[in-house]
């Protein structure tokens, strides 16, 4: 019994994280941008995270987090200065190079043990403390969804040239919003860093930028908690299917990938708008 807790709770854990990781999507999204560097984010907050760990172990806990966040926020602003002048694919393109430059940056550096990354990290994270990142990141977004910056973002996102006609700074917006959704990957990977006790670079790679994107999307990103709805099904459906998969002889990782795939597939196609519009659109159809 305590082990199927222990699996309920790591289970719960990871749509936090994978929660947080969405909505750092969501923050760009919201204004219009695709931007796919949230992966060298979480890879700068969680080795910052560890670090601090590993050779400050007295450094309180919440400190430590703040540096996670922090620090890929300030880094988003150099960067996003001159790749938010670009649009649509070409800034999806520059934002993963920046993830590969990061990881590669991790792979090559003796300090933090090259490829093999750095284990033994003191587990400092539970579920509720990520549950309580969770929720103060969806405070901060709700808030920032019923304010006067969330119509403007609204605006940036339909029409960036009408809204600098009307005297919206779209750049300043646009850039907080990179630094936003940097400060909650960083957040994000230095909660995974101590719940998993390692990190490694290749834990940073192309793929789970992919992952992060599929549980926005899928979730939807018309409103601020869709991603993680989005991230909660994605990381609860796999495993519910997994003993599926098991009994059909299908690996665990295609299988993973090849049911995102389809799940993505089919969002598009049938709910747009993604999970969240569900009842909504059958409200319509129960009442026509």
């Amino acid at each position: 019994m305590s082990d199927l807790l222990l699996a309920y709770q790591a289970l719960f854990a990871f749509v936090g994280i994978n929660g947080l990781l969405a909505l750092s999507v969501y923050a760009t999204l919201s204004c219009g941008q695709l931007s796919l560097a949230n992966a060298g984010f979480m890879a700068v907050g969680a080795y910052t995270a560890a670090l601090i760990t590993l050779h400050a172990p007295g450094v309180p806990f919440i400190f430590v987090l703040a540096a996670a966040a922090l620090l890929p926020a300030l880094l988003a602003v150099p960067l996003g200065l001159p790749v938010l002048r670009l649009r649509g694919v070409f800034l999806a393109i520059a934002t993963i190079g920046f993830g590969e430059v990061v990881r590669l940056f991790f792979v090559n550096w003796d300090f933090t043990n090259g490829a093999l990354g750095l284990v033994a990290i003191p587990q400092r994270t539970g579920l509720v403390t990520i549950a309580a990142a969770l929720l103060v990141a969806l405070f901060v977004l709700g808030r920032l969804w019923r304010s006067r910056a969330g119509y403007a973002l609204e605006a940036i996102r339909e029409d960036e040239t009408a809204a600098r006609t009307m005297g919206i700074r779209t750049t300043s917006y646009k850039l907080a919003m990179l630094s936003l959704g940097a400060a909650l990957a960083g957040l994000a990977g230095g909660l995974e860093a101590h719940y998993t006790f390692m990190v490694s670079p290749g834990g940073y790679g192309f793929g789970r930028v992919v992952e992060m994107l599929v549980q926005a999307v899928v979730g939807g990103t018309a409103a601020f908690y869709g991603p993680v709805v989005g991230a909660a099904f994605l990381t609860v459906l796999p495993e519910l299917l997994r003993e599926v998969g098991a009994r059909l002889g299908l690996a665990p990782g295609p299988f993973r990938l090849f049911l995102n795939g389809a799940i993505l597939l089919a969002v598009i196609l049938y709910l747009p708008n993604g999970l969240v519009s569900l009842p909504a659109r059958l409200r319509r159809k129960v009442l026509s």
